[in-house]
């Protein structure tokens, strides 16, 4: 007797180790990392709804708004004045 294998609309719920997530969105709103797959396989991250950086891992991703949360943090005086 031959079993068909079962639809599962989402395959990584059942990981026990899972990929990366689906995106990442600070808690402000004003930066996000979205999972691409188009030329390359990687996150695309947006500030202000402006595409401003492309990374391969979710990891890097984190990282890089990290990075640029603390920059644009400290400099916002500086583009008053």
């Amino acid at each position: 007797m031959k079993f068909q294998k079962p639809f599962i609309s989402k395959p990584g719920i059942l990981n026990t180790k899972p990929e990366d997530p689906l995106g990442y969105v600070s808690k402000d709103g004003t930066w996000a990392a979205i999972p691409w797959a188009g030329v390359k396989k990687g996150f695309c991250i947006i500030h202000n709804g402006n595409q401003v950086h492309f990374v391969t891992t979710y990891k890097q991703a984190l990282a890089y708004i990290k990075k640029q949360s603390k920059i644009k943090a400290t400099s916002t005086l500086e583009e008053f004045l």
